[in-house]
């Protein structure tokens, strides 16, 4: 397979497993960090970015950490994927913020020096970083959401929470969740009958 981001979708499909060095949140390295072993019936959110000590790439990962706390709340382990070497992810931890680095921050930081994970989960490009790739695993470890945005786009991380919200409360209600939807909101029945009550009700709020 060639260093490309040509893989099909993987939503609906087992999320790619792998074990690849990472800096854990209390900075110590784990050599071989599995990422089935890791999420144990947790929800999973996986990201990739494309380079440490770049420019988006600390404001997204800033982004996340303020919301880990947000994301254990809904059982949902945040694990960070980039192209770098565990001892640069350490680096930039140990980096002050004011200084352009990321601090201490609490999830899992993973090395794919070899690009196997980013070429695996089809966010690789051809000179060999990530683009900046986003997958929600559900507890049985199939992929339930994948966002890719090319390379000068930050990502929305609340919209990551919203799908966790969205994916909890579908599997709980056996209902689906309609454009726009929140915490809160009503669901949708998935029938002719439920689509037609619920735009009878909300179709204007749309």
């Amino acid at each position: 397979m060639s260093d490309s981001c040509q893989s099909p979708s993987l939503v609906g499909q087992a999320a790619p497993d792998f074990t690849a060095p990472a800096v854990m949140p209390d900075n110590e390295i784990n050599p071989a960090f599995n990422l089935k072993s890791y999420l144990q019936g947790s929800y999973g959110l996986v990201f990739f970015y494309p380079l440490d000590f770049t420019f988006v790439c600390p404001s997204e990962i800033l982004a996340h950490d303020h919301r880990v706390k947000a994301f254990a709340e809904r059982n949902t382990k945040v694990i960070a994927v980039s192209v770098d070497s565990h001892f640069t992810h350490l680096a930039w931890k140990n980096t002050p913020v004011e200084k352009g680095g990321l601090g201490n921050v609490q999830f899992p930081m993973v090395a794919d020096l070899t690009k196997s994970i980013a070429r695996d989960y089809g966010v690789l490009l051809p000179g060999g970083v990530a683009l900046r790739g986003t997958f929600l695993i559900d507890r049985n470890g199939v992929v339930q959401s994948s966002h890719v945005n090319n390379l000068p786009l930050g990502r929305n991380v609340d919209e990551g929470l919203r799908l966790v919200d969205a994916l909890q409360f579908s599997e709980e209600h056996g209902e689906v969740c309609p454009a726009g939807w929140n915490k809160g909101k009503a669901g949708m029945k998935p029938n002719p009958n439920g689509v037609a009550d619920y735009l009878s009700k909300h179709a204007s709020e749309l």
